[in-house]
């Protein structure tokens, strides 16, 4: 397992080690262990698993402490553009993103931690995503910030995604009153 930091501390890209031959492939998709030792001390709680069609854009989703969640994402089919934005106040990105290509072919994942807002656009029809968070859901401390912000800049490569109705509605960045320090 590989183990990259990127610009924004915090955010980490995994890519396992995979096997292949004329059968197929195998890799660890988790190993407790092996994150630890790269650093990630966090404990995953819940999984998580959507289903979408190409196009489909969903995010800038978070939770607001003490139901913040750190996300551990990949792609089980298809492919996504994912996205994370830092929304702790005090970090030198606040209000910066990272864009990442999760694929079945590429098998990477992306540790978002609490404190960043985060969302995917589908590349591919059937895509699978999934999420290990280190927190439960708490529909009262949920949070978003509209997809399509100005401030935030952030080229999803697509005029006209499918976006849900709560989506559609978020508030914009400049209007986050973020309780992440």
């Amino acid at each position: 397992m590989k183990v990259i930091k990127v610009e924004i501390e915090g955010l980490l890209i995994i890519q396992p080690d995979v096997f292949e031959d004329d059968r197929g492939f195998f890799f660890e998709s988790f190993n407790a262990q092996k994150i630890k030792g790269a650093g990630l001390t966090e404990s995953f709680v819940q999984d998580n698993l959507s289903k979408s069609t190409k196009d489909v854009l969903r995010g800038l989703h978070f939770q607001n402490p003490p139901f913040s969640q750190g996300k551990l994402v990949s792609v089980i089919r298809g492919s996504v553009l994912d996205i994370a934005v830092d929304i702790r106040k005090s970090s030198p990105t606040y209000g910066k993103h990272h864009a990442i290509i999760l694929s079945e072919q590429n098998k990477t994942q992306f540790y978002v931690p609490s404190g960043f807002a985060h969302g995917f656009k589908t590349l591919e029809d059937d895509t699978i995503f999934s999420y290990k968070c280190t927190n439960g859901y708490n529909k009262n401390s949920e949070g978003s910030i509209k997809w399509d912000d100005s401030d935030l800049n952030i080229d999803w490569q697509i005029e006209n995604p499918i976006v849900s109705e709560k989506d559609q509605v978020a508030p914009s960045f400049k209007d986050l009153n973020s309780q992440f320090s």
